[in-house]
């Protein structure tokens, strides 16, 4: 019998099991593969071993970030990828590094940078989860991360103004929906009727940015343009986390 997993992440809110992206890519994979995670919400991410989140821990072995979790699954014979063929897993990495590169600063600026909805949404609502003191400092080191996070890729020359850098990134945001539009198509999924590594990773950008009430919504307002991508999110939530979603 396989060893337990558990998964400690960010929980959830408007109906997402989590408004974590990462936290979220790794939940819809193991639903995807099969792989039987006990998720624990945790509300500080320094109480996980390795200070983030998503984190797993299996006997002995405690695993971060992402792309990690996912090979160990598939190494636990969990593997929601096994029918694609070689060229469909390199259009997977291609896509997953477009994701990182165009879409998340974008959706890192959405959350922590722009005023206005960090300062209504994002910081209220992850402070509210946080234990005092902590509630005081740990969603503005977040909030500067994000930042510092933006600027490392996209704040050399020839952008050097923050407006400058908040309207690429926007920019590029958006061309990257409107790709992922187009080459999901009318399918389901992105490789057909199944599933895979990408459509995960795709779900967990998404959905915080499809879902989250926030009072500034570029990015909301154009992924909501584009309706194949809206519904491919919504079958993912009622197909794969209602129970999660109706519990929290």
């Amino acid at each position: 019998m396989a060893a337990p997993m558990e998964l400690s992440c960010w929980g959830g809110d408007w109906g997402l099991p989590s408004l974590h992206p990462e936290s979220l890519t790794v939940m819809a994979y193991a639903k995807f593969s099969g792989a039987p995670l006990t998720v624990n919400t945790i509300n500080n991410s320094w109480r996980t071993p390795k200070g983030d989140v998503p984190v797993l821990i299996s006997e002995d072995t405690v695993i971060s970030q992402p792309a990690k979790i996912l090979n160990f699954l598939r190494k636990q014979k969990y593997n929601a990828d096994y029918e694609l063929s070689a060229k469909q897993g390199a259009d997977t990495l291609a896509y997953i590094a477009l994701l990182e590169e165009k879409l998340l600063p974008a959706l890192l600026h959405t959350f922590w940078v722009e005023a206005e909805n960090y300062c209504s949404v994002t910081k209220p609502w992850f402070a509210s989860r946080i234990p005092f003191p902590l509630s005081l400092y740990l969603p503005g080191k977040m909030s500067r991360e994000a930042l510092n996070r933006i600027l490392l890729t996209k704040g050399g020359p020839p952008l050097y103004s923050l407006t400058e850098v908040e309207a690429q990134i926007y920019r590029d945001a958006k061309e990257c929906l409107n790709l992922l539009s187009k080459r999901l198509g009318t399918s389901q999924f992105f490789f057909g009727n199944t599933p895979t590594t990408l459509d995960a990773f795709v779900f967990g950008f998404l959905a915080p940015v499809y879902k989250v009430c926030f009072p500034r919504v570029q990015l909301q307002e154009h992924l909501k343009q584009l309706p194949n991508l809206c519904r491919f999110c919504d079958d993912i939530l009622t197909c794969y986390f209602r129970l999660t979603v109706s519990d929290g």
